[in-house]
């Protein structure tokens, strides 16, 4: 059947490939499989609330803070990525709740590792009673 294509413009059999197709990425990862579970759901919004729902660079004046309480665009980060390290997926101990600037930072290694883990080390110091619980995900 002839038809129009929608990449290249020019009429050519359906079945036929003009190369101007982009191809499919597999987008299928271990990472996105485990945020879009119901555990990793609850354990984010654990982190949030125990963050105050802020930036945790953002209170300590860290390079590129805009606000000092910055409480939009937050995400959660895994410090240690779960690619580097399934198994810290779901540990309170590798997880952050930062601004967009600065979980985009972390992202590129312009904030240590080694801070971020400090920061949390302080922040489960205080922690609330459900993570201090130690629930498994």
């Amino acid at each position: 059947m002839l038809t129009s294509c929608r990449y290249c413009g020019r009429i050519h059999d359906t079945k036929y490939d003009c190369g101007k197709k982009p191809a499919k990425i597999k987008r299928d990862t271990k990472a996105q499989h485990i945020r879009s579970t119901f555990a990793w759901q609850k354990l984010r919004e654990q982190i949030r609330e125990r963050d105050n729902n802020l930036c945790q660079l953002c209170i300590r004046n860290y390079e590129g803070t805009e606000r000092t309480y910055e409480y939009r665009n937050l995400s959660v980060h895994h410090i240690v990525s779960i690619e580097t390290n399934e198994n810290e997926a779901f540990s309170a101990d590798n997880l952050i709740t930062l601004c967009r600037t600065h979980h985009d930072m972390a992202e590129d290694g312009r904030v240590s590792i080694e801070l971020l883990k400090e920061i949390v080390r302080a922040a489960n110091a205080e922690i609330s009673p459900l993570l201090k619980r130690g629930d498994n995900f």
